[in-house]
């Protein structure tokens, strides 16, 4: 049985307790995970005992090459399909993303179902959410196997590129050198803009590289991923140029000692707070608790931010199987900050590793 099998059988599993008969699936990632199709454009349309993907002339050769566990339905951008399937399979309740599937386009079902003369006119549409995301916290060992070449990528570029960097480089040159050696390691992308903050600019946790110069003795903060056949990696480490001075010192030890004791403690069973907590409390403890502003986690998969999350009011438990962040960071105005993050997941209760650039040792 394939792996798009297996995800498709989950999916059903949830169908009695959303109190559906079938799911219409219209995220982008969502339906990759679903069926394996990487096109921009088509719906799934998933029964108990049938799963269909319809989409245009544009993608339906490579719909069915890529989706083998679906049968292709080519289609127009008119909604005048669904009636169709909703009479074939005998459907009275259908699931749609509510956290996807705008009004207007709720509209157009709504008038394509309510038009057609074959019992589609009775359908109810539920809204539902997050529930291929939440199965998605969960990674297979295909998803395991392409998540860690993401965060190899990722590794050997900041490593690479980490020794280059020199008094009076500008964070867009070294974001730049970043971008060239992730793809040259075969990347299909980055994950996201990848942040480079100095001096000042490393209290800032989500700043733009620009035009600044770095500057000896100071924080540069590089946040920094790959994407790799749909799966993307998360990296953060902080660097200096030349010697740091002693509160550089002081809070990069306290972000590590925050990093390790999570990494080290964290079990299946926490909640995503309890997690949290790990690292917050070391940082509290060091009198940093207001400069640590943001969650200690996330998921990471097809979307560099996925469930599971890894914050303070997250209640939900994390298990084995789930890959996600864990990135503690002291940010202090005017001069600078420091963020140290690696990609974990929970194996046999604990806690593996899987990012493996160095950090530095003051």
């Amino acid at each position: 049985m394939s792996a798009v099998v297996d995800r498709i059988n989950n999916y059903r599993s949830k169908f009695e307790e959303l109190g559906v008969d079938a799911m219409l699936v219209t995220d982008d990632e969502n339906r990759r995970y679903l069926s394996g199709f990487v096109g921009t454009a088509g719906y799934l349309f998933i029964t108990q005992d049938g799963a269909v993907l319809a989409t245009d002339s544009r993608y339906t050769e490579q719909a069915g090459n890529q989706a083998p566990d679906y049968r292709i339905d080519r289609i127009t951008g008119r909604l005048d399909w669904i009636p169709g399937l909703i009479g074939e399979f005998g459907i009275k309740r259908l699931g749609f993303e509510s956290d996807n599937v705008t009004v207007q386009l709720l509209d157009r079902f709504k008038a394509a179902t309510a038009e057609s003369e074959n019992g589609a006119a009775d359908l109810e549409l539920i809204p539902t959410s997050g529930v291929p995301l939440g199965l998605r916290a969960f990674k297979d060992a295909d998803e395991l196997a392409l998540l860690q070449r993401s965060i190899d990528i990722a590794d050997h570029a900041f490593t690479e590129v980490s020794k280059t960097i020199a008094i009076g480089d500008t964070e867009d040159e070294i974001a730049w050198r970043i971008e060239v050696a992730v793809r040259e390691q075969g990347a299909e992308s980055l994950s996201f803009p990848t942040i480079v903050g100095s001096g000042p600019n490393a209290a800032l946790p989500h700043h733009r590289a620009g035009d600044r110069k770095v500057q000896a003795g100071e924080s540069i903060v590089i946040d920094m991923g790959a994407r790799y056949e749909g799966y993307c990696s998360d990296l953060t480490r902080t660097v200096v140029v030349g010697e740091p001075d002693n509160q550089f010192k002081k809070v990069y030890d306290t972000v590590l000692a925050a990093q390790l004791t999570a990494i080290e403690s964290v079990e299946a069973g926490m909640t995503g707070a309890e997690a949290d907590n790990l690292a917050r409390a070391v940082i509290v403890e060091a009198g940093y608790g207001e400069e640590f502003g943001h969650s200690l986690g996330h998921g990471v998969g097809l979307e560099v931010h996925e469930a599971p999350w890894v914050a303070s009011r997250v209640e939900t438990k994390l298990e084995d199987g789930m890959a996600f962040t864990i990135e503690p960071g002291i940010y202090i105005s005017g001069w600078g900050g420091v963020r140290i993050e690696d990609v974990v997941v929970l194996e046999n209760g604990r806690a593996r590793v899987m990012s493996h650039a160095p950090k530095i040792e003051t």
